[in-house]
């Protein structure tokens, strides 16, 4: 065989897959517009203990990231909004679920999990993220407020195994200081561990909840 027409080949070759993927991604598009059709939410609509406000894709990556998600991982995103975070896991090759109240946004989430082609790997609740289990996680993320943040602790601390990755944009969880804290195009985002009982990170927690 000629260079010349192995270079042709390869070329080819390569053209085929760009068109493939462009296809696909095309398709991908077209399917999350028919979800858009179904319902489309407004930034700042209320919810039951907060408005939506979606995180920037900038700031889900390094969230994911700090947090070292992984495909051994199960993520489990708190008030998912559009599953924008749980999706974004799920690329990843992690387990993701998203936890979400309001049952419109949740649908709309998941019709957006079908579109993604990630059926199987990323699912969408609806319910109460207080009422949730979601003691299998391995990685837990949200985007709360700070009081929400403070009054989840306490099942947080109960419920994850020590050694679950906690992270949360933009709010802290009371005087539990970070592990970690970035600044993501002047938003923060703030990691923590779950500690073990009886060690001195554990009771700092503890004394955070009170």
């Amino acid at each position: 065989m000629s260079l010349f027409t192995r270079s042709t080949k390869i070329v080819a070759l390569t053209g085929l897959v760009a068109l493939a993927v462009g296809s696909a991604s095309a398709q991908v598009v077209a399917e999350r517009a028919t979800c858009d059709g179904a319902y489309k939410p407004q930034v700042g609509q209320e919810g039951k203990d907060v408005v939506w406000v979606p995180t920037p894709d900038e700031v889900v990556q390094r969230m994911l990231q700090v947090a070292k998600v992984t495909p051994k991982d199960i993520v489990y995103d708190l008030g998912a909004g559009d599953g924008k975070i749980a999706i974004a896991a799920g690329k990843l090759g992690a387990k993701s679920v998203g936890i979400e109240y309001n049952p419109d946004m949740a649908k709309l989430a998941q019709c957006y999990v079908q579109a993604e082609k990630l059926t199987g790997k990323t699912r969408i609740i609806q319910g109460d993220v207080f009422e949730s289990d979601f003691r299998d996680a391995t990685v837990v993320t949200m985007y709360l407020l700070p009081e929400l943040n403070v009054r989840l602790l306490p099942k947080l601390l109960k419920d994850l195994k020590p050694g679950t990755r906690i992270v949360s944009h933009s709010f802290r969880m009371g005087t539990w200081e970070p592990e970690q804290t970035l600044d993501v195009g002047g938003r923060a985002v703030y990691f923590w561990t779950i500690p073990a009982p009886g060690t001195p990170s554990y009771a700092a927690a503890i004394a955070a909840t009170k």
